[in-house]
C-alpha cells in the first residue's frame, strides 16, 4: 500500500500498481473527470502513470494554472503533428506553453508558412484531437535518442545535454516527440484550437543561432471559451499598458537609451511618486526606517549573498575599475546591502525589529526576445523592505506585512487575489541554501501566519527562493489575468552568511531572522497592471490630472485660471484646457484623456462663482459651488485613502 498526502493534509491509503487517474476517481467522480494533470512530492506526473509511493498529491483542472500548462503542453504537441502532415520536411525544436497559450519553434526548412496556411492547420489540429489518442511518457536511452533524431541537429543539441537515464519520449496517435512531461491523458480533451500569429525566433535566444518560425496557439476544453478568449484579447488591446501609458504621457522608451530601460515622463513620475508616497506614509506609521543603497556593489558582496551564483548570468557584465582586479555589478537585489547596514551597528535584541525599508533600482540583463513593455524591463525599482528580528518576533512581524499588503490591494481596489505559499521541492534539496532545519522553521512560520490571517493559499512545492520560502500574492486584474504582486519571504540563510548577530537578554550573541518583502513587487510591473486593471481610469487620490477646467471661450479664462488656483490651494490638481476649441470637442478630448472631473465655466458659472460638472465616463453632474465641488473631490480621496 502506498500512503498519499492530499493538500488538505489528509493521508490516503492505495493499492500498489494504482495509476494517478484511478486515485482521482477513489476520491470523487468529478475530480477525475476534471483532472489534467498531477503533481506528485513536487514533480509534474501523468495520470496514466503507476503511483511510484508514498508521498503528496495535488490534481489540477483547467481553472488552475498548472492544469492550463498541461493542456496547452499537449496542445502544442498537437500542433506539431498537424505541421509535419502538411510539412513532413519541417525539423521540430521545442513547443512549451507558455502565458495565455503555446508555441512550436519549426525550422520549415525553407518551406513558406504564414497567415493563409492558419486554418489548414487548425482543421487537422481538431481532426487528430478527436482520435482521443492517449499521451505515454517512457524513457528511453541516450543512444537511441540521438538515432531517432540524427537528421534533427536541435533535438540533438537538446539530448546531448540531457544525463543518460533521464530522457523521455512522449507518443500519442502516430507523432512522438522529446519531452520531459506535463500532458492531459488523452487529445479528445481539446475541443477547439486557434493559431494566433507567426513571429521569427532564434534557436535557444541567441542572434548568433538559426532563426526559426515561431507558430503561437491557443486551445480550450470548450468551444464556448475560445471565444470569451479572443473577446478579452480585443479588450486587452484597449487596455493594453504600452497604448495606455503614451497616450496618458506616462512613460517611454528610447532606442538610444537601451531596450528595457524605461524612461519616465512627468506624468508617470508624479503617479509613482503619489504611490511611493502612499506606502512610506503607511510604513513610517509601521515603524520601518528608509535608507538608500548605491546601484553597484563589490563583486565579492554578491558572492557572499549568493546572488552572484543565482544572477551572475542574468546580470549586466561586471564593472571593471582602474583597480587590477576589482570588479563591480549593477546591484541585482537590495537585500545585502541592507545586511551590510544592519552589520554597520552592534545589535541588541532591544534594537529589534529594526524594519528599513528602500524604493531601491535593481537590474538584470534580460534577453531582448523576453522584455515587453513595463512587466518585463532591465532596471526596476522595488519599494524594498528587510525586517531584521528575533525569532519570537517573526510569526508577528510576518502578520503584520500580511496587513500592509492587504491594506494596499484593499485601497487600489485589487479585490479578488489568492495567496501562494512557495515551498522547497520535496525532494531536489540542493537547489537551496541553508539547513533543512531552518528551512523548516521558516516554512512553518509562513504556513501559520496564512491560517492566523484566515487567507486562503494554495501550497507549491519548488517554488522557494534559494534561500527561503515564501508568500506570494496573485492578483487577478479585471481582465480575469493573475499576476503575481506582493511578496514576503523568511530567510535564516544571509545572516548566516553575513555572520549577523544581535546580544540576546541572555548577554549572549545570536543570530536574528530576516524577512524580505515588496508589496508592490516592483513599480513598473505594478503600474502596468494597475494601468491595465483599471483601465487608465486612476483612483482620484492617484491619478495625474484630477480636474480639468474647460472655458466656453477666451473671455472665461481668467475665471477659469481663478478656479484652478483655488482648487491647487485644496490639494486638488487641476489645469485648464485653454486652446481654442468648442467646448464640445474640450469634453471629447478630456474623456480620451480619462481626467475624472471636467468643470465648464461660462457667463453663468462666473456670475455665481460656481462651475458646471461632469464626470468622466458618467455626464452632468449639475452646477456647483467652487467650495462644494472641491469638498467633494476631497471627501472620495479621504474615503480611499482610509488609514493604516
Amino acid at each position: 500500500m502506498a500512503h498519499l498526502t492530499l493538500p488538505d493534509g489528509s493521508v490516503r491509503e492505495v493499492a500498489d500498481g494504482t495509476t494517478f487517474m484511478q486515485f482521482a476517481e477513489s476520491i470523487a467522480r468529478g475530480l477525475a473527470q476534471n483532472a489534467l494533470t498531477a503533481r506528485f512530492n513536487g514533480d509534474t506526473v501523468e495520470l496514466g502513470q503507476i503511483i511510484p509511493g508514498d508521498g503528496h498529491v495535488t490534481f489540477f483542472t483547467w481553472d488552475q494554472p498548472e492544469g492550463k500548462s498541461a493542456f496547452w503542453h499537449s496542445s502544442a504537441h498537437v500542433m506539431a503533428q498537424a505541421l509535419l502532415d502538411f510539412y513532413p520536411s519541417a525539423l521540430l525544436t521545442i513547443g512549451p506553453a507558455v502565458e495565455g497559450g503555446f508555441y512550436y519553434d519549426v525550422d520549415f526548412q525553407g518551406a513558406h508558412f504564414g497567415e493563409g496556411d492558419f486554418a489548414k492547420i487548425e482543421a487537422k489540429m481538431i481532426e487528430f484531437a478527436r482520435e482521443k489518442a492517449e499521451f505515454t511518457l517512457y524513457a528511453v536511452s541516450k543512444a537511441k535518442a540521438l538515432e531517432v533524431y540524427k537528421n534533427n541537429p536541435f533535438k540533438t543539441e537538446l539530448i546531448e545535454n540531457l544525463e543518460d537515464g533521464t530522457i523521455t519520449f512522449c507518443d500519442h496517435s502516430t507523432f512522438t516527440d522529446l519531452c520531459r512531461g506535463g500532458h492531459i491523458p488523452n487529445t479528445g480533451y481539446i475541443k477547439a484550437f486557434k493559431i494566433m500569429r507567426v513571429a521569427g525566433a532564434y534557436w535557444r535566444g541567441n542572434e548568433k543561432n538559426p532563426q526559426l518560425t515561431r507558430v503561437y496557439g491557443v486551445s480550450f476544453p470548450k468551444a464556448s471559451l475560445l471565444q470569451e478568449h479572443l473577446a478579452l484579447l480585443e479588450e486587452a488591446k484597449k487596455r493594453d499598458h504600452r497604448k495606455l501609458g503614451k497616450e496618458l504621457e506616462l512613460f517611454t522608451f528610447s532606442q538610444r537609451v537601451g531596450q528595457g530601460l524605461p524612461l519616465w515622463l512627468p506624468k508617470g513620475t508624479a503617479l509613482r511618486d503619489r504611490l511611493e508616497q502612499f506606502l512610506k506614509k503607511a510604513q513610517k506609521k509601521a515603524g520601518y526606517l528608509q535608507v538608500i543603497t548605491p546601484h553597484i556593489g563589490h563583486k565579492e558582496l554578491y558572492v557572499c549573498s549568493g546572488h552572484y551564483e543565482k544572477y551572475g548570468k542574468d546580470s549586466f557584465q561586471p564593472i571593471h575599475t582602474p583597480e587590477e582586479g576589482e570588479e563591480y555589478l549593477l546591484k541585482p537585489m537590495n537585500c545585502p546591502h541592507h545586511c551590510e547596514i544592519y552589520k554597520s551597528s552592534p545589535r541588541s535584541y532591544r534594537d529589534l525589529p529594526l524594519r528599513l525599508a528602500e524604493f531601491g533600482t535593481v537590474y538584470r540583463y534580460e534577453q531582448s526576445g523576453e522584455l515587453h513593455g513595463l512587466t518585463r524591463v532591465r532596471c526596476f525599482t522595488q519599494d524594498d523592505a528587510h525586517l531584521f528580528c528575533t525569532p519570537d518576533q517573526l510569526l508577528g512581524e510576518f502578520e503584520k506585512v500580511i496587513d500592509l499588503v492587504l491594506y494596499i490591494f484593499k485601497t487600489l481596489d485589487f479585490q479578488d487575489f489568492k495567496a501562494q505559499v512557495s515551498l522547497r521541492h520535496l525532494t531536489e534539496r540542493d537547489k537551496y541554501i541553508g539547513t533543512d532545519e531552518n528551512w523548516e522553521k521558516a516554512e512553518s512560520a509562513i504556513l501559520q501566519a496564512a491560517k492566523d490571517k484566515g487567507i486562503p493559499f494554495v501550497i507549491e512545492y519548488g517554488e522557494a527562493a534559494f534561500y527561503g520560502p515564501k508568500l506570494d500574492f496573485m492578483v487577478k486584474d479585471a481582465l480575469g489575468r493573475q499576476w503575481q504582486l506582493g511578496t514576503i519571504q523568511v530567510d535564516y540563510n544571509l545572516p548566516e552568511r553575513f555572520e549577523l548577530e544581535y546580544k540576546g537578554s541572555d548577554n549572549e550573541m545570536h543570530r536574528p531572522v530576516m524577512i524580505h518583502r515588496a508589496p508592490f513587487g516592483s513599480m513598473e510591473r505594478f503600474v502596468a497592471v494597475l494601468l491595465e486593471h483599471c483601465g487608465g481610469n486612476f483612483p482620484l487620490w492617484l491619478t495625474p490630472d484630477q480636474v480639468i477646467i474647460l472655458p466656453v471661450s477666451e473671455k472665461y479664462e481668467a475665471y477659469a485660471l481663478q478656479v484652478a488656483q483655488e482648487l491647487e490651494n485644496a490639494d486638488i490638481r487641476a489645469l485648464v484646457d485653454y486652446r481654442n476649441e468648442k467646448v464640445g470637442r474640450k469634453i471629447r478630448d478630456a474623456e480620451i484623456r480619462k481626467i475624472p472631473f471636467m468643470l465648464v465655466v461660462g457667463e453663468t458659472e462666473e456670475e455665481a462663482q460656481s462651475v458646471a460638472v461632469r464626470r468622466h465616463g458618467e455626464g452632468d453632474l449639475g452646477v456647483m459651488k467652487v467650495l462644494e465641488f472641491s469638498n467633494l473631490v476631497s471627501l472620495e480621496v479621504q474615503k480611499t485613502l482610509s488609514a493604516f
